[in-house]
C-alpha cells in the first residue's frame, strides 16, 4: 500500500518523464545537427529532390509520357536539356516525375515499416511472455531469410507493380525495427519513472505513448534515416528486373532497365538516372550520420 507522501513522490516522477527531455525534442539536437558539416548536405540534398518531387507538375518541361518518335535519342537540347530516350520522351521530364515516384515509394514504404516494426517491437518488450515469444520467433524466421531474395520473391508472386514491390519490402523490413524496438523497450520499461507511472495508475497505452516512446524513438529514428538509401536502392533494383513500376511510369529503376539496351549509343539513358539514384542515398546516408551524432549527448557536449 502506497502512502499519500509516497504517491506525490510518484506522482511528481510521473511528470518529470515527459520532462525527460527525449532526445528527439531537445533544441541541442537541432542544433547539433545544423552544425554538422555532412548532416546539413544530406539535409540540403534530401529536401531539394523531396521539393523537386512535389514541384513535378510545375517543374518538369514535358509530359514525361510523351512519346515522340522524331526526336529520339535526341541530344541535350534547349528543349530537352538532358536529351530524349529511345521512344522520344524527355528524359529530365522523366528524371523530375520520377523524383516523386521513387521518393514517395520509399517514404510511404519506410512509414509502414515504422509503424508495423514499432509498433510490434514496443508490444512485445512491454509487456513480454508469450506475445513476446511468438512476435520474436516471426521475426527470426523473416530475418532467416535474404531480405533481398525474399522481397523479391513475394514481389513476384503478387505480379509485377510498385504496389507488389511495396509490400514485399515492408513485409521483411519490418522485422529488423520490431527487434531494435523491442530491446530498447526492454531496458526502457525498467526505469524508475515508468514504475512510478505504473504506479500511480497510469494505462498502458499512456505508459507506452507518453513516456516510453519518446524515450525510446531516436535510435528508430536514426536507424530509418540510414536505411532509407537502401530502400530506394531495393525499390530501384526491383523496378530495374521489371517487378516495380511498369511502362511507361517515370520511375528511376525502370529508366535504368530501359536504357540498359542502349547504353553504347546513349548512355546518357543510363548515367542520369544512375546519377539521381547516387544522389538521394548518398544525401540520405550523410543525413542520417548527422542524425546519429546528434543524437549522441556525448558527440553533443
Amino acid at each position: 500500500m502506497i502512502g499519500t507522501k509516497s504517491r506525490d513522490t510518484l506522482a511528481e516522477a510521473v511528470a518529470d518523464a515527459d520532462a525527460l527531455a527525449p532526445a528527439s525534442s531537445r533544441p541541442g539536437v537541432l542544433r547539433a545537427l545544423l552544425g554538422h558539416r555532412t548532416g546539413v548536405v544530406g539535409l540540403v540534398i534530401v529536401v531539394v529532390v523531396a521539393l523537386v518531387a512535389l514541384a513535378a507538375p510545375l517543374l518538369a518541361p514535358d509530359d514525361p509520357t510523351r512519346v515522340d518518335a522524331l526526336r529520339r535519342l535526341a541530344p541535350p537540347s534547349p528543349d530537352a536539356p538532358l536529351g530524349t530516350d529511345n521512344l522520344g520522351r524527355d528524359i529530365l521530364s522523366r528524371l523530375i516525375w520520377g523524383a516523386r515516384l521513387s521518393l514517395g515509394t520509399a517514404g510511404l514504404a519506410a512509414l509502414l515499416i515504422l509503424t508495423i516494426g514499432v509498433g510490434l517491437g514496443m508490444i512485445a518488450g512491454f509487456y513480454g511472455g508469450l506475445l513476446d515469444d511468438l512476435l520474436m520467433r516471426v521475426v527470426d524466421v523473416l530475418l532467416a531469410f535474404p531480405a533481398l531474395i525474399l522481397a523479391l520473391a513475394i514481389a513476384g508472386v503478387l505480379g509485377p507493380s510498385i504496389a507488389s514491390v511495396m509490400i514485399g519490402i515492408v513485409t521483411v523490413a519490418w522485422a529488423d525495427y520490431a527487434r531494435v524496438m523491442r530491446g530498447q523497450v526492454l531496458a526502457a520499461r525498467e526505469r524508475q519513472y515508468v514504475e512510478a507511472a505504473r504506479a500511480t495508475g497510469v494505462r498502458d497505452a499512456r505508459i507506452l505513448a507518453r513516456h516510453l516512446l519518446p524515450n525510446v524513438l531516436p535510435p528508430i529514428l536514426v536507424l530509418a534515416s540510414l536505411e532509407m538509401g537502401g530502400l530506394i536502392l531495393t525499390i530501384s533494383g526491383l523496378s530495374f528486373l521489371g517487378l516495380g513500376a511498369q511502362p511507361p511510369t517515370p520511375e528511376w529503376g525502370a529508366m535504368l532497365n530501359d536504357g540498359r539496351a542502349f547504353i553504347g549509343s546513349a548512355p546518357q539513358l543510363m548515367l542520369f538516372p544512375g546519377l539521381a539514384i547516387s544522389i538521394v542515398v548518398v544525401g540520405f546516408n550523410l543525413l542520417g550520420d548527422g542524425l546519429r551524432d546528434a543524437f549522441d549527448p556525448h558527440l553533443r557536449d
